[in-house]
């Protein structure tokens, strides 16, 4: 696979403080990659850094093909203001912002590619409603479209599945699927071990100053989670209760 973004010897963290040292590993074309990590162990640091906002204490970024004009990012829900006096479609088309930029307005061909957004993410119909008056499920569909409007090669997605409904996650979920069959790379930052890890090909769990990248099933282990404070050894062995591994977990 071609490796969009490539990450070596990367140590990330503050002055008095490093969050975790040493991770080198490809962001390659098509890859589905799960962020995960208890609270401060560097999970939004991490897609800071890949964002260009935050330096590495150490290590490097390098982009065979170039730094992209444009990254996919959606922040999490609670970053958004919801009050913002705009409709639906006018969020969606801020998405596209560098193709027409701030002054010259939709053209026909735009217009139709926010209505294609609007209904890969199933709200074609409330293209017109007001921002404010959106559901939570809703307003992420709505955050999705304008992520679709970006149409980037490497994706960010920063608990895109909090605090909605099992419907939209599923359908939220086919999107990823579309992005993963068109070559696209998502990086998505996740709160648990939800059946969402089962759509990943990798994993890359922060905690404990470690950095652990590898597939979904050599890295979400129990004994590793434990080890990297993302599980007490009770949680890991009520959660995989009949693995062979949690035998081992009491001894971490």
């Amino acid at each position: 696979m071609t490796a969009i973004l490539q990450i070596r010897n990367l140590a990330l963290g503050y002055p008095k403080q490093t969050l975790f040292r040493q991770l080198s590993m490809d962001v390659e074309a098509g890859a589905t990659l799960a962020v995960l990590g208890a609270n401060g162990a560097g999970k939004s640091t991490f897609v800071k850094t890949l964002l260009g906002l935050n330096k590495p204490l150490a290590g490097r970024l390098t982009w065979p093909d170039g730094v992209p004009n444009e990254i996919g990012y959606l922040a999490q829900m609670t970053d958004f203001d919801r009050k913002f006096p705009i409709r639906v479609r006018d969020l969606v088309a801020m998405g596209a912002w560098r193709g027409f930029g701030l002054t010259s307005g939709l053209g026909f061909k735009e217009q139709n590619r926010v209505d294609a957004a609007l209904d890969a993410a199933g709200i074609l119909e409330l293209a017109d409603q007001a921002l404010h008056t959106l559901s939570g499920g809703e307003l992420q569909r709505a955050l999705f479209a304008r992520v679709i409007m970006q149409d980037a090669s490497l994706i960010l997605l920063d608990e895109p599945f909090a605090a909605v409904d099992q419907t939209t996650e599923a359908h939220l979920l086919s999107i990823l699927r579309r992005w993963k069959d068109e070559g696209r790379a998502v990086v998505l930052v996740v709160h648990d071990l939800s059946s969402v890890l089962d759509h990943c090909s990798h994993a890359l769990l922060l905690g404990a100053g470690e950095a652990t990248y590898g597939t979904v099933d050599e890295v979400l282990t129990p004994e590793r989670l434990v080890r990297q404070a993302y599980l007490s050894p009770s949680q890991a062995a009520w959660m995989f209760r009949g693995s062979p591994e949690v035998s081992e977990v009491s001894h971490v």
